[in-house]
């Protein structure tokens, strides 16, 4: 399960991993850094962390099959294991990255809503970087975080001030991060903005005539040149990664850092992002490195993204917290096992506005359940941009949403067709209702007192309103 050189360089909580690593920099004499982090072996260093992130991506990029010109992360792809079934935990910004990076869901990390709103986490002492610096790692922090409305809150040892949170700031202040080459391990997060709207223009590289929108909107004119944009902006966030892969490489760091490149949560679409279905829910994931994440191979096993808080435990051979709510992928990744999960959990309370909901998906079925009394579409919670327009202009905010949804993802992998009255679906919908019902229980889930209240001072939009741009007003008086 683990490389060699791991269990040779086990820390235990104390100081005599961290000596011994130090005695092998002392006998590179004369070394400059870049040549001293070359020279180190797997056996006398453990391996980097590169958290490298986008926003609201979806998987609509070019490893999927999408007709999105995403090179960068296609070699990554061809050089890693692509997991073609990973979905957050959360199709919202701050609550899916706080439950990857603390590894247990939103309603008990207590990331609710959306930081910059006013929401935060209940202990950020639960970030991956506070376990893993008692084991030698130093984190570092450039570009997009979303957790805390202040970064120096979660507690990062460095926090890079790289003059905004685009891929053209981003970027280079990362490759001159990793063009020092650090001599510490390190867990370092490198956030991109894109491809969060606003998008960038489309080029004549991305012509609206030729472009296809995302299955849940339909082919028109305007969510074509929506879709053009977002393939022009996808561009501008591959060509980032790829300046920090290369920066990467260029240190003599690659060999020895495991990558992990993923996104937030579908992209900003009507009925994608802040939605529980597949359009919501699903995530690009790309992980390359030690431990058997090398070959450019592709993994079908449903998975979590807070299962990547445990694998990186028994990736470094360290003990995992208990709050953990993952699984760690090392089965899948060995070959012991072809599933991880019988089922996995989805969540939504905050975004720009209230709007509580809960999903569970299995390996057939994909069950979704609405709370409180609303039957409407929340309006707020969807990006504005020509798609939304389109669908504003006929008639989406009179359309009814149901209270409980089933999908069968082996007949309907668009899941658009809901069958929660279907009777020949009867038995598949009281087992799924069952399987949420135990889950809601066993995490204590908030729902099950009425509704999720947010903690003081949050801002949110009127669910009855239009935009998130709208003004906002007290969660506390919504």
């Amino acid at each position: 399960m683990l490389s060699s050189y791991v269990a040779h360089t086990k820390y235990m909580d104390g100081a005599s991993g961290t000596s011994s690593r130090r005695e092998v920099m002392k006998g590179i004499v004369g070394a400059s850094a870049l040549v001293a982090a070359r020279a180190q072996t797997p056996a006398s260093r453990k391996p980097n962390i590169l958290y490298i992130h986008s926003h609201d991506t979806g998987r609509y990029i070019q490893p999927y099959g999408y007709e999105v010109p995403t090179p960068n992360l296609q070699k990554l792809a061809s050089e890693g294991i692509l997991f073609r079934q990973a979905f957050d935990a959360a199709p919202t910004c701050s609550p899916s990255r706080a439950a990857l990076l603390t590894g247990h869901c939103p309603h008990n990390n207590g990331m609710l809503g959306l930081a910059h709103r006013g929401f935060s986490l209940n202990d950020y002492n639960q970030h991956i970087i506070h376990w893993l610096r008692p084991h030698g790692y130093r984190s570092t922090l450039i570009g997009v975080q979303h957790i805390a409305r202040d970064p120096h809150t979660i507690g990062y040892d460095e926090v890079v001030d790289s003059g905004g949170d685009h891929v053209a700031q981003v970027a280079p202040a990362a490759a001159r991060f990793l063009k020092q080459a650090p001599k510490q391990p390190f867990f370092l997060t490198v956030g991109f903005h894109e491809t969060h709207r606003e998008f960038a223009p489309a080029g004549s590289q991305d012509d609206k005539r030729f472009t296809l929108p995302p299955a849940p909107v339909p082919d028109a004119d305007p969510t074509r040149r929506d879709m053009a944009d977002f393939h022009a902006t996808a561009r501008v966030l591959d060509d980032g990664i790829g300046t920090v892969l290369q920066a990467l490489e260029s240190a003599g760091l690659a060999e020895n850092t495991l990558v992990i490149s993923t996104t937030d949560h579908g992209i900003a679409f009507p009925a994608m992002k802040c939605n529980l279905t597949v359009h919501g829910t699903s995530v690009y994931l790309i992980v390359r490195g030690p431990g058997g994440f090398r070959g450019g191979k592709v993994c079908d096993s449903m998975i979590s993204q807070m299962d990547l808080y445990p694998t990186i435990c028994d990736l470094l051979n360290i003990e995992k917290p208990e709050w953990l709510q993952g699984r760690s992928l090392m089965p899948v990744i060995s070959g012991n096992t072809a599933q991880l999960h019988e089922e996995i959990f989805a969540e939504v309370n905050y975004h720009a506005a209230y709007e509580p909901k809960r999903a569970v998906r299995t390996l057939r079925y994909n069950y979704i359940r609405l709370f409180g009394d609303r039957t409407t579409p929340v309006l707020p919670n969807c990006d504005d941009g020509f798609s939304k327009t389109y669908w504003l202009e006929h008639g989406w905010g009179n359309q009814i949403v149901a209270r409980e949804m089933l999908f069968d993802t082996v007949f309907d992998p668009e899941e658009s067709r809901n069958l929660a009255g279907d009777p020949a679906y009867a038995k598949a919908l009281d087992e799924v209702r069952g399987r949420l019902d135990a889950w809601m229980q066993r995490t204590n889930d908030p729902l099950l007192h009425g509704p999720v209240k947010a903690p003081r001072g949050a801002v949110v939009n009127d669910p009855n309103g239009i935009s998130p741009q709208e003004p906002v007003r007290s969660a506390w008086s919504s």
